[in-house]
Parts: C-alpha cells; sequence; structure tokens
C-alpha cells in the first residue's frame, strides 16, 4: 500500500503563493508517477500536473504557467507551487500515486488539503 499525506493549504489573499506538500509513505518504491489534482466546490475534480519517478512533468493546459510540480525524493515528497493565486483557485487538492504490485496497477489518493483565496 501507499499512502499520501497533503499539507500546506489554507487561506490566502489574491496575488499571493502557496507550496503544498504531498508526503508519500509504505511502498514508495513502488510509485510509478505522483499526480496533483483539485475539486472546487461544484465541480469535478480535475487534474492539475504529473511528475514520474524519471522526473519528467505534465501540465494541464489550465496550470501552465502559474503552477510547478516537483519532488524531493530523499523526503519522499511531492510540492506544488502555486504562484499569483486568483479567487477560482479555491478548492481542496488532492494528490494521488500510481504504483504497481504483484502486475496489477493501484491509485493511492490523499485526503486533500483546502486552498482558499480571497479577493
Amino acid at each position: 500500500q501507499v499512502q499520501l499525506v497533503e499539507s500546506g493549504g489554507g487561506l490566502v489573499q489574491a496575488g499571493g503563493s502557496l507550496q503544498l506538500s504531498c508526503a508519500a509513505s509504505g511502498r514508495t518504491a513502488s510509485i510509478n508517477a505522483i499526480g496533483w489534482h483539485r475539486q472546487a466546490p461544484g465541480k469535478q475534480r480535475e487534474l492539475i500536473a504529473t511528475i514520474a519517478t524519471s522526473g519528467r512533468t505534465n501540465y494541464a493546459d489550465s496550470a501552465k504557467g502559474r503552477f510547478t510540480i516537483s519532488r524531493d525524493n530523499a523526503q519522499n515528497t511531492v510540492y506544488l507551487q502555486i504562484n499569483s493565486l486568483k479567487p477560482e483557485d479555491t478548492a481542496v487538492y488532492y494528490c494521488n500515486a500510481n504504483w504497481v504490485r504483484a502486475g496489477g496497477s493501484y491509485t493511492s489518493w490523499g485526503q486533500g488539503t483546502q486552498v482558499t483565496v480571497s479577493s
């Protein structure tokens, strides 16, 4: 199993920045990629960015420019830097990990961290 814990959310004014953290534990060596997603009230969960074990990153078109995903392998932690925050960035931010075991593929999710941007 892989467990994920997000942190770093909070209340921030528009124009500010936040760095969210996603700490992985358990079978971390089996992780292929970790992604950040968000879900705003009344909306579907949407992908923001992913980072593979190789270090390769992918961003949703809407996330290019203000969002940066990075990782610290020694800490088994993936970060999401969000700059120039806007009220529409208000959402619960989740990370997920895609991992493998015994020929099967699995996905684990964290519990989410709330980001609220005031205007």
